[in-house]
């Protein structure tokens, strides 16, 4: 059921006795003003469909009473405002707290923003789509700056160019475009819940270098094909990651179940990000036109502003779920503070482009989540990691769905077969302790697992007074899992 669009105050000022309250219901395009309850002439107890209800002003030479009927409008209780106030004393009278203006922008505005906003929705949702809407209203300009520039190396407008020949170079860069789009999937889409915001930037970029491409093949008339079908190719990893991203980030702005509506107000948004960029991208092209000077110097400050506007964009985001590298930084702050930092202080301090493009060392707090393998397979583990994980199995993690084996700094860690998601983000957590003790010369098992023991139900319940959500490890899928029996020496381990 959509929330009430109005609700109505009745106020009532009275000597009289009989009138002492007002009663308000609201309800979808009705009005139930309660001021007086009028029994049956045999004074019975009056049911539901026995009572009368009446709009009365009474007065008289000893007393009188004011009745004051306020209407409000707004969806979320904390932003309503009055639009009306209507009273009956002297004489019926209507008076306009909202102007026509005020009134259809609200209205306009709902097509755009998710109902309830902005108690609908998390706080970095206007920040975020502020720099979305800009980054997209850039691309769209840049688009027809390239669509251009694709269609004259097809041959649109010149004489020896046949139809059959465009069809089919358009039908070669849509079919790799398609095939890039699969094998991304296929590779890539199980890691891009767990690593949203740098895949959402890593889209956008993709995206840039694809129409790149689209503006440079004019140049290689012999390498035409070759270059557009990279170009689609780019773009296609542009769809999947955006798209898969853009769910995730969904689910973390609605705080009412709202998702649907937040989606679908994204569109709205989109769409008309989508005109306006179309109308300046054809005013440009067709001011630049001829000019390739102007439209290269266009295209990359577009580009750059694009750029920019995406990792301003991403950087707005405080996801309140757990990723290794979150779950990295918030352990190694507590392990050394004692305390629990916050979603958007872990924001700022988590890296949104890849690892490999910023200089690291293998002991910064910030990485340790690299020293950590989740679901290694038992038969890739050579003979004397396979001696620590029987020994391990037998003595450390007797009650445990999951092992840890330590080899070089690298913590491997392997999931019972029945291990559950609370028991992956406890192994993590736990591997995580294990690196963060490599360099320190002490028995790894034993002093992890007794931090483990003291620390981790305090750990665990911090982070949700902190507002993270502990229910699972945004990490990959764990496709190898094992099962060990703990017994007489005659008893399997699969």
């Amino acid at each position: 059921m959509q929330p009430c669009a109005h609700s109505y105050r009745v106020i009532v000022r009275a000597s009289n006795s009989r009138l002492q309250s007002g009663q308000t219901v609201c309800q979808r395009a009705k009005l139930v003003v309660v001021i007086r309850e009028k029994k049956n002439k045999a004074d019975q107890p009056c049911g539901v469909d026995q009572t009368r209800f009446q709009f009365i002003m009474e007065t008289s030479s000893a007393s009188s009473s004011e009745i004051i009927l306020e209407e409000w409008n707004g969806s979320s209780s904390t932003k309503l405002s009055k639009t009306a106030t209507i009273t009956a004393y002297p004489s019926l009278s209507i008076q306009r707290s909202d102007g026509r203006f005020n009134h259809v922008w609200r209205r306009v505005l709902q097509a755009f923003v998710p109902e309830g906003f902005p108690s609908s929705v998390t706080p970095d949702y206007v920040p975020f789509q502020v720099w979305d809407s800009l980054q997209g209203l850039s691309t769209y300009i840049r688009m027809m700056l390239s669509t251009q520039a694709l269609l004259s190396a097809i041959g649109v407008g010149e004489k020896s160019a046949t139809v059959i020949g465009a069809t089919f170079q358009w039908f070669l860069r849509d079919l790799s475009g398609m095939l890039g789009g699969i094998l991304f999937t296929f590779y890539q889409g199980s890691n891009l819940d767990s690593n949203a915001k740098m895949w959402r930037l890593v889209a956008d970029l993709m995206n840039d270098l694809g129409m790149l491409m689209d503006l440079v093949s004019p140049l290689f008339p012999s390498a035409f094909v070759f270059i557009v079908c990279l170009g689609s190719l780019s773009r296609s990893f542009t769809g999947v990651a955006s798209g898969a991203t853009r769910a995730a980030l969904t689910q973390h702005f609605a705080l009412e179940n709202n998702a649907a509506d937040i989606s679908a107000k994204e569109g709205s948004q989109e769409t008309m990000a989508t005109m306006i960029g179309m109308a300046l991208g054809m005013l440009l092209a067709r001011v630049t036109m001829g000019h390739a000077l102007a439209i290269w110097f266009c295209f990359l400050s577009l580009t750059m502003f694009h750029m920019y506007a995406n990792y301003k964009a991403v950087r707005c985001l405080a996801l309140s779920t757990l990723n290794p590298e979150r779950s990295s930084i918030v352990l190694q702050h507590f392990m050394e503070t004692g305390q629990v930092l916050s979603p958007g202080k872990v924001s700022r301090m988590e890296h949104v482009l890849p690892i490999w493009t910023t200089s690291w060392s293998s002991k910064s707090a910030k990485f340790m989540h690299v020293q950590v393998h989740l679901g290694v397979r038992v038969s890739s583990l050579n003979h004397l990691e396979l001696m620590d994980l029987l020994h391990s199995a037998g003595s450390h993690y007797k009650k445990a769905k999951y092992l840890l084996v330590e080899k070089g700094g690298i913590i491997s860690a392997i999931l019972h077969k029945d291990s559950t998601s609370a028991d992956v983000l406890q192994s993590f957590f736990h591997a995580l302790v294990m690196a963060n003790l490599t360099d320190k010369n002490k028995s790894l098992h034993l002093e992890s697992q007794s931090w483990m023991d003291k620390h981790y139900e305090t750990f665990i319940q911090k982070l949700r007074s902190s507002d993270w959500k502990t229910e699972r490890l945004l990490s990959p899928s764990i496709i190898w899992k094992a099962n060990w029996i703990c017994g007489p020496l005659d008893a399997k381990i699969d």
